[in-house]
């Protein structure tokens, strides 16, 4: 889904303004197109099989706003199938008063990790579930042999991250914790971004931010906060490598769906793919 179809969808959804001084905005392109429509935010996602995880998310975002846990709100309970595509609409923060750092996320990781089960059902943190999905939407874009070697890697670390004893007691995480998913407006931080809420070990949240600081360059002093804040550093953890190694492979993958057309995620496909091969720990990947 590239960003003309993503406007056809709000076209569809009667979410666009004639004003193109008040037109939609881009904010994001990923896994889903975002967009700001006046004091809104609307994502729209990839395909029709995501809706159940749209609907997830405005579950899980209407459970944090009962148990007081800061994070967006959502402007419809219900999500919308629009032409194939799942539409959901958020309440818009507003507007940030500086950039989210480690810290802020770790003490809203903490109040998450507080939390008891929520009435409704989560799913576990499958960080390998994507893999095919993404391989399949980068096609011919990718070398068929490195799509072939990420199936491979990720049957191999299924098995390995099912057999893992957590050090923290499993719960409540948010899947995709990284201060990009944090924003903080005049009130503090509050967090974005719910689809991956899960219920598994606890330390996926916390092998994001050390594969931050050994992969996309983040500063060891800032980890050291992220550290200090949260009360444990996952990298004395025996299982750490491993599931380190799962987000790697689930990383790649990712990046493979914005392949087609798109130079810049090839190249960086590539780059990620090469370092895993030739087994480089240290390799910079960039962010994307």
């Amino acid at each position: 889904m590239d960003e003309a179809r993503a406007r056809d969808v709000l076209t569809a959804a009667g979410l666009t303004r004639e004003d193109a001084r008040r037109a939609p905005a881009l904010l994001a392109l990923g896994e889903n197109a975002v967009f700001a429509v006046g004091d809104l935010v609307v994502k729209v996602g990839r395909e029709a099989s995501l809706l159940e995880r749209a609907e997830r998310e405005l579950a899980v975002a209407a459970w944090f706003a009962a148990s007081g846990v800061p994070a967006v709100r959502p402007a419809e309970p219900k999500a919308r199938l629009v032409d194939g595509h799942p539409l959901t609409l958020w309440h818009r923060l507003p507007d940030a008063v500086r950039p989210a750092g480690p810290a802020d996320l770790a003490v809203l990781l903490r109040a998450v990790h507080a939390l008891p089960a929520p009435p409704f059902a989560l799913p576990p943190r499958d960080l390998l579930e994507g893999v095919e999905r993404w391989l399949r939407l980068a096609g011919d874009a990718v070398d068929p042999a490195d799509a072939a070697y990420l199936r491979a890697r990720r049957d191999a670390y299924t098995g390995e991250v099912a057999a893992l004893t957590p050090h923290l007691t499993p719960g409540t995480v948010h899947g995709d914790a990284l201060p990009r998913n944090v924003h903080v407006g005049p009130d503090g931080p509050a967090l974005v971004d719910l689809e991956t809420v899960s219920a598994d070990l606890r330390e996926h949240d916390l092998v994001v931010m050390a594969l931050s600081r050994d992969r996309y360059g983040m500063p060891a002093e800032e980890y050291g906060a992220f550290v200090s804040a949260y009360g444990w550093d996952v990298r004395d953890w025996a299982g750490c490598a491993v599931l380190r190694g799962a987000r790697e492979t689930a990383s790649c993958a990712w990046v493979a769906q914005h392949a087609p057309g798109n130079p810049g995620a090839l190249a960086e496909f590539r780059r990620r793919v090469a370092s895993l091969r030739d087994g480089d720990r240290e390799t910079q990947w960039h962010s994307f």
